[in-house]
């Protein structure tokens, strides 16, 4: 190995060391102290229960882990946004699990917790996955109403998937473990099936304090809509548990008499491991964003066997294209190359750049996979498409748009792996959020953002030292320096894997090592929901 495979392990399992102690801290939710308060009522936390609930040795993961991360600090922060979401298996079935973190806030709603809950229904929706509802939540924090109240993509929305979840015909079933108070009440009542534990459940419209005060009614908040009421007098729920095992207990008992389901036929066969380490990863990523490297490589670390079979190899050589297999599966890649390349013509091509036949290229590849009825999966690390008059006179508009639109109008899932760099229309090309992955990862290398920090901070600097010299206050070459390494840090921690995950831009930031479970587990999620469109590219600028 050379000293710069070293500096870059090294630099790498730093930024893995740092995921690893940011998680931990994220899965202590309120803190030691709240958990405590919590076991001291009986009930179990938010991960203990979805620990329990789920298969014991099944792999899972977890969605929106950082969801919140640093977003609400002037309200005391709100870790993982307040709620917990992970796919995993009950009873052998995959499923989706949302559970109210009650050591945060009491469980209540914050803006992120509504934008959280909304993915893990729409990653039901989408892949016709069962989801369990284990409800602890306060309702909305009211100092942010405004916020998570009114408006499409808020709480309300919620309810309206429920309805709409139910007639797609996808079970839902949901588990009252602690308070369950106004909107909030709807969620376990317009599911199929709702639980409730005896003496921490409660479900009302309106707790004691509020009747009292709207209608002068004197009355506890058990007698008004513990576990006895809703079991035996109203009918509001279907199951009583005497605590939350029971409940628990009694979702698995539910869960495993499903039925089986459609299956899209996703093409499968024994799994293979890679026959290229697949620690090399470490050494083989640079440290530096802006330096090149083979993404050939990374893939061989990353398929079964090692083995890719590229499509049109010689051809728009800055995307790389080829079938392979990931724990079984066949997938089509779409990834940057990330080395400079040399075209048969003569000229050189910059890594990481699209351009006009390297998205010819993934635009035909695309609608092959399709044809084929594969799922993509994108490596992204892109710092956009090649700009100047030779690539404008060459139609890097026209080619570019065609590539969007084949990632718009696919059909079959799509994955995406940020790896590095994702800028500008380049994550939008290489199936960036906005594009529908079924699940989106980034590694800890990762930055997203409109352009690199370095770039910013030149454009946000030069704006800044006009409107400074306009208004009589020439910059001098310290000043300038000065302001440039503000804009700059500012920047940077914008484009900060962290930053994107907490707004929840990705699902994930991941151990480049855990890549395979996550597309090996989407992929099987994505065969529950059999593919009814016909892939159509719609009228296209040839």
């Amino acid at each position: 190995m050379d000293i710069n495979f070293n500096k870059n392990e090294d630099q790498n399992k730093l930024k893995l060391s740092e995921l690893k102690r940011k998680l931990a801290k994220v899965k202590l939710g309120g803190g030691k102290n709240r958990i405590e308060k919590h076991h001291a009522k009986g009930k179990m936390t938010a991960r203990e229960r979805i620990e329990y609930l789920l298969d014991d040795d099944a792999e899972s993961i977890e969605i929106g882990a950082f969801a919140g991360e640093d977003m609400y600090e002037e309200h005391g922060g709100c870790p993982s946004g307040g709620v917990v979401v992970k796919v995993g298996y009950v009873q052998g079935k995959q499923c989706v699990v949302v559970a109210n973190d009650a050591t945060v806030k009491a469980g209540a709603w914050f803006p992120i917790t509504g934008k959280k809950n909304l993915r893990a229904q729409e990653i039901s929706i989408e892949n016709r996955l069962p989801i369990i509802y284990l409800v602890d939540s306060a309702g909305v924090y009211l100092p942010m109403q405004d916020e998570i109240f009114p408006d499409k993509e808020h709480f309300g929305r919620i309810f309206r998937n429920n309805a709409v979840m139910s007639s797609m015909g996808i079970t839902q079933i949901a588990a009252v473990m602690g308070s369950c108070v106004a909107g909030g009440a709807y969620l376990p009542i317009m599911s199929d099936e709702a639980l409730i534990v005896d003496k921490t459940g409660s479900i009302f419209l309106a707790g004691s304090y509020l009747v009292k005060a709207a209608i002068g009614e004197s009355i506890d908040n058990e007698t008004l809509g513990g576990a006895t009421t809703h079991s035996e007098i109203s009918g509001v729920t279907d199951y009583k548990a005497k605590d939350d095992k029971d409940a628990l207990d009694k979702i698995k008992n539910i869960v495993d008499k499903i039925g089986d389901f459609d299956k899209a036929g996703f093409n499968r066969v024994e799994a293979k491991k890679p026959a290229e380490n697949p620690d090399d990863i470490f050494g083989l990523l640079p440290a530096s964003r802006s330096d090149q490297y083979d993404m050939l490589e990374i893939i061989k670390r990353l398929v079964d066997d090692s083995e890719f079979e590229q499509y049109k190899e010689g051809y728009g050589q800055t995307i790389l294209t080829g079938y392979a297999r990931i724990d079984g599966w066949a997938v089509g890649i779409v990834a940057n190359q990330r080395k400079v390349v040399k075209t048969k013509k003569g000229e050189m091509q910059f890594g990481g750049v699209i351009y006009s036949d390297s998205a010819d290229k993934a635009t035909r590849f695309i609608a092959n996979c399709n044809q084929k009825k594969i799922p993509l999966v994108f490596l992204q690390d892109v710092t956009g498409f090649m700009v100047g008059s030779k690539s404008e006179h060459g139609g890097i508009i026209k080619d570019g748009a065609k590539m969007v639109n084949a990632v718009s109008n696919s059909v079959v899932p799509k994955f995406t792996i940020v790896i590095g760099n994702s800028y500008g229309a380049g994550n939008y090309a290489m199936c960036g959020k906005a594009y529908d992955p079924r699940l989106i990862v980034a590694w800890p290398s990762a930055e997203l953002a409109v352009m690199s920090g370095n770039s910013a901070a030149k454009v946000l600097l030069q704006i800044e030292k006009a409107s400074l010299e306009k208004s009589g206050k020439p910059v001098d070459a310290e000043k300038e320096k000065e302001l440039f390494d503000k804009i700059k840090k500012r920047y940077d921690d914008q484009i900060s894997p962290y930053y994107a995950a907490a707004r929840l831009w990705t699902d994930a930031i991941i151990n480049p090592l855990d890549t395979r479970k996550w597309i090996s587990m989407g992929i099987e999620a994505a065969n529950h929901a059999p593919i009814e469109k016909k892939f159509n590219m719609g009228v296209l600028q040839v």
